[in-house]
């Protein structure tokens, strides 16, 4: 059974010269399925000539706003992103699964937190729903904002950030900083560094009142606030990261839990567990990822971005040994449970039992 559903697009708004928010609507017996927690995202194909290509976008709707959308930025040479932006129009339907990612922190209405977000250019769509969900949901909780662009003209959603602020008066701030443009406050012009960040807990920022922080944007930039951000006494676990762009190598190759770590043969027996069905194969220990040998074996095994971004692929190791490439997704918790993407997932026992179910 295929997991791709047909999404109507119902309307189409330019939100800045290279970005487009399309809204969507499932058929009412899938609507259920598109229910959706902030923060999360969407996974859609489309075949270009003879070849699929599936991308990742996160939804930037508020959970109460009754609706499901899509910000999607056009990237130079990108295949989807460009057909989104120039071809796309009201009626079409694009083929989607339900949304994923854990890109949030549960929503608590007695509670009263301080939330602390930073952003990068098209990295605002999984932010702007969270902070929607949680001036909504959470009456007395706060939401700073930082928000990294390169002029005031490519800031996606700026009038709607400025709504919010207006709607929900001192329980919201932003903060733009442009990297070439000048502002009133020097503070607020050029590229987010350590010592710009330095300046911001200083001057704006309480670190100490932070209860939880959501980082989105280039995984350089990310490792940057993140860094300065601990060494302000945000700890690991109060912080968030979505990543949406991969521009290096991700971290140290991680091994999943083990069962079983005989590494004697060149080939290794596979069993995947999909849906509640168990199928069996042998691929060769040669470098490719288990989702590939899956795919081949006529396996509707899910998968997006297949470099270690985007968890679509997330699966669990009940037995033997693998290693990842590349894990940009998955938090150290779940990777100490077993849990891997099995897009950057390599066998190296001669035995591996994965399950998607899990």
């Amino acid at each position: 059974m295929s997991r791709f559903t047909p999404l109507e697009v119902t309307d189409v708004r330019r939100e800045t010269r290279d970005a487009v928010v399309l809204t969507l609507k499932p058929d009412p017996a899938d609507a259920e399925a598109f229910a959706f927690t902030q923060g999360q995202y969407l996974t859609f194909r489309r075949m270009f000539g003879a070849e699929e290509l599936r991308r990742s976008y996160s939804i930037c709707s508020g959970v109460d706003d009754g609706c499901l959308k899509v910000g999607i930025k056009r990237v130079e040479g990108g295949a989807f992103s460009t057909w989104a932006n120039e071809e796309v129009k009201v009626g079409d339907h694009i083929d989607a699964m339900p949304p994923m990612g854990r890109f949030f922190t549960p929503i608590d209405p007695a509670t009263a937190k301080t939330y602390l977000g930073f952003a990068a250019g098209s990295g605002i769509t999984p932010v702007i729903s969270i902070i929607k969900t949680i001036l909504a949901r959470e009456p007395q909780s706060t939401f700073t904002l930082v928000y990294a662009n390169r002029q005031m003209h490519s800031i996606m959603f700026r009038e709607e950030l400025e709504d919010l602020k207006n709607i929900y008066l001192g329980r919201l701030s932003v903060i733009h900083i442009l990297k070439s443009e000048g502002q009133e406050i020097d503070l607020f012009t050029g590229r987010i560094d350590d010592h710009k960040l330095d300046a911001l807990f200083d001057l704006w920022i309480d670190a100490e009142s932070v209860d939880a922080a959501f980082i989105c944007g280039p995984e350089a930039l990310m490792l940057t606030i993140a860094d300065n951000l601990r060494k302000h006494g945000i700890a690991d676990e109060q912080i968030k990261f979505e990543l949406f762009a991969s521009s290096q190598p991700g971290r140290a190759v991680k091994p999943a839990v083990s069962r079983e770590t005989s590494v004697t043969g060149n080939s290794c027996a596979v069993s995947v567990t999909l849906d509640g069905a168990t199928r069996s194969f042998t691929m060769p220990k040669d470098g490719n990822s288990i989702l590939d040998a899956a795919v081949a074996n006529d396996m509707d095994a899910p998968y997006s971005c297949k470099a270690g971004v985007c968890s679509t692929c997330r699966a669990r190791v009940l037995e033997g040994e693998v290693e990842m490439a590349v894990n940009h997704a998955l938090e150290d918790y779940e990777v100490r449970a077993g849990y891997v993407l099995s897009c950057q997932c390599v066998p190296v026992s001669d035995k591996v039992v994965l399950s998607y179910d899990e």
